[in-house]
């Protein structure tokens, strides 16, 4: 038979308090864990800690390409993926290390390819918060294999675009230029849906 801890009388529960001595000690007290203190400087969010600009940079590249991807598909376009990790998934790792022309190349595969009218297009999506965009920041891993693509630069004011072979030539976007992507002739683009995904842009980007 079961006895209360307390007066030795009946109880239904071995280790328990029989009803009296429940009554007149209360519940027993839960029993409590003691938590070892972190300290201050462990324990304190860190609100002075820098962003990594390396992943910075990729969010900002990949709102870029979502803007520039749906402003195409409004104006009508198809638009397939086409870049490194979207054509050969989980080339990128495979990649670390590895050099040679085919890496580079794998690369530098445009974000992508863009159909109208029976007309294609590789598209590279690129976001520049200075507004510029030269020759070499293309080709700082070689040569430029895709001579006929068609950057698409998406700033904090504007959406603009320059062809490959016009860098070649020594043309460039700077935050001044009307390289605008409405006055493409290869596009027969609508200049106020333009604007509209401007002012995507412009939400997203205002405060980055």
């Amino acid at each position: 038979m079961a006895e209360c801890t307390i007066c030795g009388g009946f109880t239904k529960f071995d280790g328990g308090l029989c009803y009296s001595c429940y009554k007149e000690n209360g519940e027993p007290k839960k029993a409590t864990v003691e938590v070892e203190q972190l300290p201050l400087n462990v324990m304190k969010v860190d609100d002075k800690k820098k962003d990594n600009p390396w992943v910075s940079g990729v969010i900002k590249g990949r709102i870029a390409e979502t803007i520039v991807e749906e402003l195409f598909r409004s104006l009508g376009f198809q638009v397939f993926s086409y870049g490194m990790e979207n054509s050969i998934p989980g080339i990128k790792d495979l990649l670390k290390g590895v050099k040679g022309e085919v890496s580079k190349n794998i690369r530098q595969m445009p974000d992508f390819v863009i159909f109208k009218d029976k007309q294609a297009h590789f598209i590279e999506v690129k976001y520049r918060a200075s507004g510029e965009f030269k020759l070499k920041d293309i080709s700082k891993y070689g040569d430029y294999p895709f001579e006929n693509a068609l950057i698409v630069l998406v700033t904090k004011r504007h959406i603009k675009c320059i062809s490959f072979q016009e860098l070649m030539e020594g043309k460039e976007i700077t935050p001044t230029c009307r390289n605008y992507l409405g006055n493409r002739k290869e596009f027969d683009t609508d200049k106020e849906k333009i604007k509209e995904y401007c002012g995507y842009a412009v939400k997203f980007f205002e405060n980055v």
